[in-house]
């Protein structure tokens, strides 16, 4: 089965950057929509990225413009690029793969239940 491991996450000063990093393993294909989400204490997990070879990118709009998600199928990994890191991006990120519904990133909304395989998630926090 599909696993994945984030790592890349960290504490940062508002206005800095970070990049997350997504290893995926096992049974794994290069056109799996994949996604990155995040949850605060005390609020619901949200979409914050999500990519496919024949989608491409959908961002949130508290992130885009500031943010790029990107993989290396040949490395197997996702990324996601976060720049001018604000204090409300302080969450848990977690990297997800959509296997079951290939139709997850044909969608403008990042829907984290159209994503069965989920990583233990990396910790980002912003302080002012």
């Amino acid at each position: 089965q599909v696993q994945l491991a984030e790592s890349g996450g960290g504490s940062v000063q508002t206005g800095g950057s970070l990049r997350l990093s997504c290893v995926a393993s096992g049974y794994t294909y290069s056109n799996y929509c994949m996604g990155w989400f995040r949850q605060a204490p005390g609020k619901e997990r949200e979409g914050v990225a999500r990519i496919s070879g024949v989608s491409g990118t959908t961002y949130a709009d508290s992130v885009k413009g500031r943010s790029t998600i990107s993989k290396d199928n040949a490395k197997n990994t996702l990324y996601l690029q976060m720049n001018s890191l604000k204090p409300e991006d302080t969450a848990m990120y977690y990297c997800a793969a959509a296997t079951t519904y290939s139709g997850a990133c044909a969608t403008l909304i990042i829907d984290p239940l159209r994503f069965d395989y989920w990583g233990q998630g990396t910790q980002i926090t912003v302080t002012s």
